[in-house]
């Protein structure tokens, strides 16, 4: 029987090489843009304008290549507000909007830190309208904040802007491999917690969901409503009446901060803290 070799390149790289775990595959990530557990797949987008670092989950302007004539008008602090191309126009953020308290009404969620209250599109979302070119780059044009700016902005920021011509770097070499430019060695993996642990404690949006536990400890209710514990709650008991547990949220300011474990305390001893949880319950 002849052996079926596929020439797509998405089933080449799914392809897992011999000797290499799961988690070396691209959808180890926990989703299309935040860090996954051997690399962070956003990384992968930081170089994607040719001359120029972005920040890699902003429209950042870190580096700028001063040999690349098409861009001396630009400056490490400028924002990308939009990118046109195929005579189409796709911004880079959004207006952010959403309930303050929980049960408030919808408003624009604009703070001190960044008052337009404009949200990032990942580039994974953002580029892949434009779309990215596979084997050579591609010309599309960019408009900037004329200044560095610190706060994020809309593509209807009112200020100064300035357009420029970008050349969108090719994704593949050899066809199937990443391109070399786009990640320096130690890049795929700069950004991810360092140590881990901080980041397994600190992260309340559950992007760790699918390689750490949650709620555990569950158990049917007298009225039928789950019961259980928060696997960060050192008063936790697994041996409690179901009636009694309490799933709480994280501990921010509204829930008593000493029956969490501390950033030290896991540091210093995640061995004892987290205990091993089979068939979602605590075991010895």
């Amino acid at each position: 029987m002849s052996e079926l070799t596929p020439k797509n390149k998405a089933a080449q790289l799914f392809h897992r090489a011999a000797g290499n775990p799961p988690s070396t595959l691209p959808h180890s990530a926990i989703s299309n843009c935040f860090p996954g557990l051997e690399f962070d797949v956003r990384n992968i987008w930081r170089r994607i304008f040719i001359g120029l670092v972005m920040h890699e989950a902003d429209c950042y302007v870190l580096e700028v290549d001063r040999s690349v004539a098409a861009l001396q008008a630009i400056q490490p602090g400028c924002r990308l507000l939009k990118i046109l191309a195929d005579e189409q126009v796709f911004d880079t953020t959004v207006v952010a909007f959403g309930p303050k308290t929980a049960g408030g009404p919808t408003e624009i969620l604009g703070v001190p830190a960044n008052p337009d209250a404009a949200w990032f599109m990942e580039w994974s979302n953002s580029l892949s309208r434009v779309p990215v070119p596979t084997q050579a780059p591609r010309h599309v044009q960019g408009v900037f904040t004329k200044e560095p700016s610190a706060y994020p902005r809309l593509a209807s920021y009112d200020g100064p802007t300035v357009t420029v011509d970008l050349e969108v770097r090719a994704f593949f070499e050899h066809d199937v491999v990443i391109a070399r430019e786009l990640a320096q060695p130690g890049e795929l993996t700069q950004s991810l917690c360092s140590p881990w642990l901080n980041d397994y404690r600190e992260c309340a949006c559950y992007y760790w969901a699918s390689s750490r536990p949650d709620y555990v400890d569950i158990a049917a209710g007298s009225d039928g409503v789950s019961r259980g514990w928060n696997w960060m709650d050192k008063s936790r008991n697994p041996d409690a009446p179901v009636d009694e547990r309490v799933y709480l949220p994280d501990p921010r300011p509204r829930t008593p901060q000493a029956t969490w474990i501390t950033y030290d305390e896991l540091f210093q001893e995640w061995q004892k803290l987290l205990r091993f949880i089979i068939g979602g319950r605590d075991r010895e």
